[in-house]
């Protein structure tokens, strides 16, 4: 199996589309809230991955994402 790193990316980007679409389930006070907090860390998360640069070098994949973008 090959890893295409661009399909990689790609799915990050999708992931963070579907979560910044998801729909809040029918629950309220704090577990609401919680549900609002993850899905803000999710997308924070998956777009880190998706907007990174990256590299191989000696047989690593390596992100590169800038502090503060």
């Amino acid at each position: 199996m090959s890893f295409n790193v661009e399909e990689f990316i790609n799915r990050y980007k999708e992931r963070a589309e579907a979560v910044k679409n998801r729909s809040i389930p029918p629950v309220g006070g704090d577990d609401r809230m919680a549900f609002i907090k993850q899905a803000e860390t999710d997308f924070q998360d998956y777009m880190i991955v998706a907007d990174s640069e990256f590299i191989i070098e000696e047989e690593y994949l390596v992100f590169k994402y800038k502090l503060g973008s």
